[in-house]
């Protein structure tokens, strides 16, 4: 009786070492074959694509660099690419600048911290359609900003960056930062909080301004969140797309197009399919290159860790 007792013992034992190790497997199995599929599987076949001459439908007739070659020999590619530098630029910039300050701000545990900080994170709950769609009507001269400002009695006032060739790229960077600058708040609070307030108040006691413990001690020690943010930010100018279309479309003309409106205009509006996927294993690239050595960088910390 005993040593069916125990055979049971065992077998219930071996039984839920073998359910605790497995389901985590049976329950995350479908989306590893998902992701492997629908992410994975797309790239390598968007890969394939690239470098052959397909257009409204795909061919699987290797062709060689024709499209990276037909692609860097297109102007309005370049003019993309141009964007894409201004933009991310400012984006990025601006997004941390205004994110470190705001977050400085808080951390001086004022009475409405908690109203505040809800209102600086409520933009990044709104998609960017929606953002797109108030800076649209916004920016826009004949309802907009200059038309208010025209009727508190300035009528030479002009504010036409939205429907202005040289400075359409601008108007995103505007509200770009609008809608992303709580998210990087969001980051540099955490980052302040979890300093050590012994080191701050050490430095007080050696006689050192709350500005200068800033500068030289508590920004310094943010390193890791502003690498964190950078990518972040990064990853989110390059793949930009709905907020170009809804609040320029590219325009006017193609001057405010990014890279992801144009591999969208080429591969599905002019059925130029293998060129526009050309365009898609660039901005891969591009993402691959940010992306790669943060993952080499975290790795690196915990191995020394």
């Amino acid at each position: 009786m005993i040593s069916v007792n125990n055979q049971r013992g065992i077998f219930n034992g071996t039984f839920s070492n073998w359910l605790e190790n497995t389901l985590p497997k049976i329950v995350l199995s479908p989306t590893l074959l998902a992701s492997l599929i629908f992410v994975y599987g797309f790239v390598l076949w968007t890969a394939w694509i690239s470098f052959t001459k397909s257009r409204l439908l795909p061919k699987y007739d290797l062709a060689g660099f024709f499209q990276y070659v037909k692609l860097f020999s297109n102007d309005r590619w370049w003019v993309a690419s141009k964007n894409l530098l201004i933009f991310g630029s400012l984006f990025i910039l601006f997004c941390i600048v205004l994110g470190l300050i705001i977050a400085i701000l808080l951390d001086q545990r004022i009475r409405v911290e908690g109203a505040l900080r809800t209102i600086y994170l409520y933009p990044m709950a709104l998609s960017f359609i929606v953002t797109g769609t108030a800076w649209k009507w916004i920016l826009n001269p004949g309802l907009g900003f200059e038309r208010l400002v025209r009727q508190l009695g300035f009528t030479d006032f002009t504010f036409d960056w939205l429907v202005n060739s040289e400075m359409s790229i601008y108007t995103i960077v505007i509200a770009g930062v609008w809608q992303s600058t709580g998210f990087v708040m969001a980051l540099f609070l955490a980052g302040l909080r979890g300093i050590d307030d012994a080191i701050i108040k050490a430095a007080q006691v050696d006689g050192a301004s709350l500005p200068r413990i800033y500068w030289r001690i508590i920004i310094p020690s943010l390193r890791p969140v502003f690498f964190s943010a950078i990518i972040i930010l990064s990853h989110i100018a390059i793949k930009s797309f709905d907020l170009v279309v809804v609040l320029t479309r590219g325009g006017p003309g193609y001057s405010s197009d990014l890279p992801a409106t144009f591999m969208y205009a080429f591969a599905f509006n002019r059925n130029q399919l293998g060129f526009g996927a050309a365009s898609a294993m660039v901005m891969f690239g591009a993402v691959m290159a940010i992306i790669i050595p943060y993952l080499y960088s975290e790795l690196r910390m915990k191995r020394y860790e």
